[in-house]
């Protein structure tokens, strides 16, 4: 190891340097150095007013690169790219030291660039994968486990999926697919679709992450009020985690989203060891403004990632609560090494 990477490691483990930067200092083929990366996907993130504790770790984000790993000819948008480089860039202009990589619908279940990106980023990334839940085999599952990849998405909302009994069986497929390897199913749907199914997810005997808030909307509070009360109950018993994420999914009140707060302080009150937390970066659009036209690239959101994890602090009342939500629960839920924290 030369002398200049001895001491960003060591400036790492003191906290003067977060892992994303002396990763990208010696990873090869991750640079963040001039023209690799994209500024319209960073210059505007702010560095949140705090130091995020050693081992923090981003619990949802996407690697778009058309360019090398080709989209799904069936999807319902075309990204702007997103790539490695830029993702490196944007966690280490938050002070972040891990990564949980999601699986985007745009390339259906061929994890190539998930896969790929994860052997770049090494053990400071770990992979939510999208699988066909009835070809997929043992073997293929602990082939992926061993690239780093700790759970499996099922992705309601895109697909518009709210029935019950298919929701059902899809979750009882999955939870026989990932049992045996400890992994995590994570769950993207409506608020009302998780609270009919919340007796159904307290009963697996695998963990279940809930993304972007539950899906609550804070627009439809009082409409949604019993659901969210069901999302409360059902982390309470222990096997739900909710992701405290894309609050520009469940609120209209940009730029700020304060009235996701309420949510927010009821499940840290509920079970803030069931809490992760996650930038949803490179903030894709929304479904409902998507015309169909393939031939057009999809903007990315213009939001903050600093103000957000400020926003996290300011509901955390003791640094304990937000070591748990920023380093505890992801290492827990991921399988990251917690002596590396």
């Amino acid at each position: 190891m030369h002398r200049r990477q001895v001491l960003q490691a060591g400036l790492a483990a003191i906290g003067g340097l977060s892992l994303f930067e002396a990763m990208a200092a010696n990873a090869p083929g991750v640079s963040t150095q001039g023209s690799s990366v994209n500024p319209d996907l960073v210059s505007h993130v702010s560095a949140p007013s705090f130091r995020p504790p050693p081992g923090s770790c981003d619990c949802h984000v996407h690697i778009f690169d058309g360019a090398r790993f080709p989209f799904a000819a069936r999807r319902s948008y075309t990204p702007a790219a997103a790539r490695v480089e830029d993702l490196v860039a944007f966690e280490q202009r938050l002070g972040i030291d891990r990564v949980v990589l999601v699986q985007p619908s745009v390339y259906g279940s061929d994890n190539a660039a998930l896969l790929d990106a994860l052997g770049r980023l090494g053990e400071r990334a770990r992979g939510v994968a999208v699988i066909d839940l009835e070809t997929s085999t043992p073997a293929a599952l602990q082939a992926m486990h061993a690239r780093g990849v700790r759970g499996i998405r099922l992705n309601l909302e895109v697909s518009g999926q709210r029935d019950h009994g298919f929701a059902l069986k899809q979750l009882k497929r999955a939870e026989g697919l990932v049992g045996p390897l400890g992994w995590a199913v994570q769950v993207y749907a409506d608020v009302d679709v998780i609270a009919e199914l919340s007796v159904d997810i307290a009963a697996l005997e695998v963990p279940v992450v809930l993304d972007h808030f539950a899906g609550i909307k804070a627009y439809k509070k009082e409409e949604q009020k019993a659901a969210f009360a069901s999302v409360v109950e059902l982390v309470r018993r222990g096997n739900a985690y909710v992701k405290l994420s894309a609050p520009y999914r469940a609120s209209r009140n940009a730029p700020d989203f304060d009235d996701v707060a309420e949510f927010a302080m009821a499940l840290i009150q509920a079970r803030s060891d069931r809490l992760v937390w996650a930038s949803d970066w490179p903030h894709t659009g929304s479904s409902a403004s998507r015309t169909g036209n393939l031939d057009q690239v999809e903007p990315f959101r213009k939001t903050d990632a600093g103000r957000a994890l400020n926003q996290l602090a300011s509901w955390t009342t003791a640094p304990a609560l937000l070591q748990g939500i920023l380093v505890d629960n992801p290492a827990r839920l991921y399988g990251f090494d917690r002596a590396a924290a």
